[in-house]
């Protein structure tokens, strides 16, 4: 895949998490409790990737799935679950724009300290432009959410 594509599908998929979101308060907001729109996400995402695997690889890929399984591959599911209620609650106490500009926020720092530690000692002059951007989308996400305080 390109890297023109590449952010066209990121591009749609951020649109798309808007969608999904304000989708999930509403259903959040007629049941009675926030783990009915999660499981309907988490069921919709089990039926779907079920199905492409067992086209894909047949019985063998289910196997396959067994034998991968370790304590510690249980891990992104949970930081996934917890994204997904993070965002629900966000979009329904706080509001979208604030949800996003935290969220984007806080995983630009984090995938920014991730680069640095994986790079092995950057100079200065490498961090500045990208540490500097940083600093400013952080400094924007606090002007959109500071209204909500």
């Amino acid at each position: 895949m390109n890297a023109s594509l590449t952010l066209l599908f990121l591009t749609a998929a951020g649109i798309g998490l808007v969608v999904q979101n304000t989708i999930m308060v509403r259903i959040t907001q007629s049941a009675s409790t926030i783990l009915i729109a999660m499981l309907l996400n988490s069921l919709v995402g089990i039926v779907l990737f079920t199905t492409i695997l067992l086209f894909r690889n047949g019985l063998a890929g289910f196997s396959e799935l067994v034998a991968t399984v370790r304590w510690w591959t249980l891990i992104p599911g949970l930081l996934g679950s917890f994204f997904v209620f993070a965002s629900i609650s966000g979009y329904q106490y706080v509001g979208a724009a604030t949800t996003i500009a935290v969220l984007v926020a806080s995983q630009l720092v984090g995938g920014l300290v991730l680069d640095i530690v994986r790079s092995h000692g950057l100079s200065f002059r490498t961090l500045a432009g990208p540490v500097a951007g940083a600093v400013l989308l952080v400094i924007g996400a606090w002007l959109v959410a500071r209204r909500q305080f």
